[in-house]
């Protein structure tokens, strides 16, 4: 489905979004491919190498973005701390530090607290993690790490489609960080 396309009923269409975080300056072949039917991709900070890097992937698609903790002034100038918004009738909130349900970081905690957001969106950890977090009755929803900085041992991202306030058909790519000689 591309960009605002109709489900089949009438006046509903379905967002095609794909998730990453943490690339640290790394969007190679095995990410473009499965990003290749997406309408949308989020960014959830740690872009690594600057806004050229940025511009890279935001060429290759939409893009929604946040910076992270280790991104410098270019790209803080061009995405902000926190991202929320609406698509298909959720509520998305979006941060790179965000922590774990249950153990949110003070930061996120008022995030949340103050938006109330269906679907939060975080980077950080480099662990791909997907929850439902009973206490705010929202998805969590965390992508792991793109990119080869980091303990990780798989690079992944994830893909999904929103439509009518319910997100489906949910995708992960694994990645072997080893790929490169790491």
């Amino acid at each position: 489905m591309g960009l605002g396309e109709e489900t089949g009923e009438p006046g509903l269409t379905t967002m095609y979004v794909g998730l990453i975080s943490d690339t640290h300056g790394v969007f190679d072949e095995e990410f473009r491919k499965f990003f290749a039917p997406v309408d949308v991709i989020w960014h959830a900070g740690d872009w690594g190498h600057g806004l050229e890097f940025s511009r890279e992937i935001s060429s290759f698609k939409p893009t929604v973005g946040v910076y992270g903790n280790c991104d410098g002034q270019d790209i803080r100038s061009e995405y902000p701390l926190y991202q929320f918004f609406e698509e298909e009738g959720m509520s998305i909130l979006i941060t790179h530090i965000g922590g774990t349900p249950g153990h949110y970081y003070p930061d996120a905690r008022r995030l949340i607290e103050s938006f109330r957001p269906q679907v939060f969106v975080c980077g950080h950890s480099h662990i791909l993690k997907v929850q439902w977090d009973e206490h705010y009755q929202m998805m969590y929803i965390n992508p792991g790490a793109a990119g080869y900085q980091g303990w990780q041992t798989v690079r992944t991202a994830l893909r999904f489609k929103i439509a009518s306030g319910k997100i489906s058909a949910m995708e992960v790519l694994n990645e072997p960080r080893g790929s490169l000689g790491f």
